[in-house]
Order: structure tokens, then C-alpha cells, then sequence
């Protein structure tokens, strides 16, 4: 890791070990609790802003798990950066919702504030739970299923010299793009990365990767048609029953596939705060404040902007 960092020109800082509550693991549980270490990473050059950053710090993840794991499946290994990012940061353990504050001593600290929580406290059905693939991942959590992953994950795989950036000079180092052994959701929070990495905003990357059904819709002006249409030819839908929520910390979403077969249920109250889950009932409000509740529709998209409000 410190190697890896130095040679793309960056500065290490150091090691922490991050403080958690073994005891509140059930004996099961216990047996595959890894070892989690937080390092911290700064800039090599002061005047790179917060995009390029990112952007290194997303290189540098690859590079770091690919030299580690010597093109071994991470699940052989036993070696995964959950998040590398100077926006966002994730806690996920093989447990239930409600343990996660109980086993990380860092989110009951008062003074560890954010201005969004993405959480999820299911894991996916398509694969054996492990550590790793808790979710949310780097940048979604999914409710649902991706029922075209085969296909999504070879296509991305054939393609992968296709994706080209002025911003990723070096497409090869990075791959495998798209991970081929974890589950449906993992995949996708991989493809969306790239093409964050690429220059793309999330809710872009969102809307072309998982977009409405624009094909026989006549309310839909023929510009945005034809933005779909133009996508279309270089990238299949990642289709499925699916409700996924999103942040890059910069924006916050959260969309239905197009066949809408998945809820999402959105409460905005007079303190600014917006809740969109599953159910009814996530945050514990007062009905009185509420100002706007609602759901969201097939292929419909949610989104704030965290820097205007």
C-alpha cells in the first residue's frame, strides 16, 4: 500500500486501527471478522482539486488491490479497500442494522457528522454473505436484482478497450473494470465508478447505465431520446427489479429501474431533512413537519445537490 502510494506520487500519512466492539458479534460472526485498518493518504501536489483527487485516489485503489491480490479473486486473498475516497467513507460488517453503531466506535462520536447516510441492512440474495460484499459499496446500495448481470459483466469485460478518457491515459492498469465473483450490486457500483473516474457525474452515469424505458415514450422530448439512443449503442442496460440509492458526496440519488417493480418512498420535513427508503417510517418524524412525501415511479430519479442544498 505505502509503495504503491509513493510511486503514483502521492504522500502517505499513516496507519489507524479502526476501534470496534468484537463482543457484540455473535459467535458465527466472530469466526470471519477481518482485520480493519484505516490509512490516509495526501495530496502529492497541493493545487490538484477535489475531482483529481478523487480520480487518483480511485486509480491508486485499483492499482493497490491488483498488486495485492496478484490476480487472485479478492474472496482468496483476503484483501479489500472497502473505500478510498476524500469524499466518503464506508463501515459495513456482516451483521444486522442496528449492530453497526454498536460494533463501530466511530459513528456513536459525537463529533463524526455528515450531511448524508446511505444505508442498507440487507445482503444479496444471489451470494454467500461475506464481509466484503455487506452493502452499501463505494458509491450504492441496492434493493432488487440485476437480472441481465451475465451479460452486463462480459459486455464490460469485452469492452473494456473500448473506454477511453483523457482523464484515464491507462485503462489497462485497471483492469478487471467490472468484478466478476461478487454480487449483482458490486458489479454495477464497479461500472459506475469508471465512468465517474471518466468525467461522468453520478446522476449521468446513473441514467445511462440504468435508464427509463424512453424507447415507446411520447411525452419525452426528442433531444433526451436521442441521448438514450446514442448511449444505447455503447452500453446495454443494466436491467433488473431495482431500487438504488447513490451518493458520490457530492450529490445524493436514488432511482427505479424502469419497470418501477421496487419501492422507494421519499419524506422531505421542515428541518431539511430528506428520507427515501423502502418503507415508510426510516426517520423518526413528526408527521406535523412534514412539507412534501411521495414515491418515485418507474425509471424515475431523486437527486439533491449537497453543495446548494
Amino acid at each position: 500500500v505505502e509503495e504503491t502510494i509513493a510511486a503514483e506520487g502521492q504522500r502517505f500519512l499513516g496507519w489507524r486501527d479502526v476501534p470496534v466492539r468484537s463482543d457484540t458479534l455473535s459467535a458465527s460472526v466472530l469466526a470471519s471478522e477481518p482485520t480493519i485498518r484505516q490509512f490516509f493518504i495526501a495530496k502529492g501536489d497541493a493545487a490538484m482539486d477535489a475531482e483529481a483527487f478523487e480520480r487518483k485516489l480511485f486509480i491508486l485503489r485499483k492499482v493497490i488491490s491488483n498488486s495485492v491480490n496478484g490476480g487472485h479473486a479478492p474472496a482468496e486473498v483476503g484483501f479489500t479497500v472497502v473505500s478510498l475516497s476524500c469524499r466518503t467513507v464506508v463501515y459495513k460488517g456482516m451483521f444486522l442494522a442496528h449492530q453497526l453503531g454498536a460494533y463501530y466506535d466511530d459513528l456513536r462520536d459525537p463529533r463524526y457528522e455528515s450531511a448524508v447516510s446511505l444505508v442498507h441492512q440487507r445482503f444479496s440474495t444471489n451470494t454467500w454473505p461475506q464481509w466484503r460484499l455487506a452493502q452499501p459499496f463505494r458509491l450504492l446500495a441496492h434493493n432488487g436484482e440485476i437480472n441481465t448481470i451475465s451479460g452486463n459483466r462480459n459486455w464490460a469485460m469485452a469492452r473494456s478497450r473500448n473506454f477511453q478518457s483523457d482523464l484515464l491515459p491507462d485503462v489497462s492498469s485497471l483492469t478487471p473494470l467490472v468484478s466478476m465473483d461478487g454480487s449483482d450490486s458490486s458489479s454495477l457500483d464497479n461500472m459506475l465508478e469508471v465512468m465517474l473516474a471518466g468525467g461522468m457525474d453520478v446522476l449521468q452515469a446513473m441514467r445511462i447505465l440504468v435508464p427509463p424505458a424512453w424507447q415507446a415514450d411520447d411525452r419525452m422530448d426528442a433531444e433526451t431520446k436521442a441521448v438514450y439512443e446514442f448511449f444505447g449503442c455503447h452500453i446495454e442496460p443494466w436491467d433488473g427489479p431495482a431500487g438504488i440509492v447513490m451518493t458520490d458526496g457530492r450529490y445524493a440519488a436514488c432511482t427505479l429501474a424502469r419497470n418501477g417493480l421496487r419501492p422507494a418512498r421519499y419524506v422531505l420535513t421542515e428541518d431539511r431533512h430528506l428520507t427515501v427508503a423502502s418503507e415508510i417510517g426510516g426517520y423518526d418524524y413528526d408527521p406535523a413537519t412534514v412539507i412534501e412525501k411521495g414515491r418515485l415511479g418507474p425509471g424515475q430519479m431523486l437527486a439533491v445537490d449537497l453543495e446548494t442544498g
